[in-house]
């Protein structure tokens, strides 16, 4: 009788330990298991337990928070493209969401990590990623992310200004003379707080000096000794308007190779 009553507890038991197993977890749960995930690296399993919150639990906030973090998922693994469609995508359905400081800055470092950081290649990712930042500081004066986002920033529009001058420059060796007004013109708009608007002014003034406008080219040189008075430009500057001054050329068209699959193809300069 006693051996009877043992099992028939032992049974009881274990019955109410499978039954306490068998709970489910809530949303907040299976996000933090989650974000555990995340944290440890294990992207594949942290992926599917976010999705498994927005798929079950749409009505919970923590799908909500699934639903970034399933963004920092892809982050992580570095497919920074799914990534920034990701962040594009929360901050569509979530605009007004209190880690939207955070997704802005995300969004555009999703862009800037794909950007080559030699400037000569195409720079398009890094100017996408100054777009997304585009008046960061008067959306979100105190964000946490504010002085990351001001760097990265500096450091994508030195990039721009460097691959406008180096355009330039290879119009400058085809004597293309108005193509490199244009691009330093457009350089010292744009760009004028970085350190290529240096050597663009001397250029500006030579290729203004060629074309036969020596008063613009003396303004040129008149900002470049005003604002950069131990520059090293000035001396190949003054060196150029010494010679005689040209007049405007009809300048022929200037081509520039470009890679493309399978071979180089010219295309024409602008």
């Amino acid at each position: 009788m006693f051996r009877t009553l043992v099992v028939i507890s032992m049974l009881c038991g274990a019955t109410g330990v499978a039954h306490a197993a068998k709970t489910p977890q809530t949303a907040s749960e299976i996000y933090e298991d989650g974000l555990r995930y995340l944290k440890r690296g294990y992207f594949t399993k942290a992926l599917e337990t976010f999705q498994r919150v927005r798929t079950y639990y749409r009505d919970d906030p923590a799908s909500i928070l699934a639903q970034l973090a399933i963004a920092d998922v892809h982050f992580r693994k570095g497919d920074y493209e799914q990534a920034r469609y990701a962040y594009d995508e929360f901050a569509t359905y979530h605009p007004r969401h209190e880690t939207m400081d955070y997704v802005v800055y995300r969004i555009g470092l999703s862009v800037y990590r794909r950007a080559p950081k030699m400037a000569g290649r195409d720079q398009a990712a890094t100017r996408s990623a100054v777009n997304a930042w585009a008046g960061y500081e008067v959306r979100f004066p105190d964000s946490e992310y504010l002085d990351d986002v001001q760097r990265q920033r500096t450091r994508s529009r030195e990039r721009l200004a460097l691959k406008e001058l180096q355009i330039a420059q290879f119009y400058a060796q085809r004597d293309a003379w108005g193509a490199v007004r244009g691009r330093c013109e457009d350089l010292a708009q744009r760009y004028s707080d970085t350190s290529a608007m240096e050597p663009a002014l001397a250029l500006l003034g030579e290729a203004m000096h060629a074309w036969g406008d020596t008063e613009a080219a003396t303004d040129a040189r008149d900002r470049l000794m005003a604002d950069y008075p131990d520059s090293k430009w000035i001396k190949s500057l003054n060196t150029a308007m010494a010679k005689p001054s040209g007049a405007p050329p009809e300048e022929r068209a200037v081509f520039r190779p470009y890679r493309v699959q399978g071979g180089m193809q010219q295309q024409p300069a602008r």
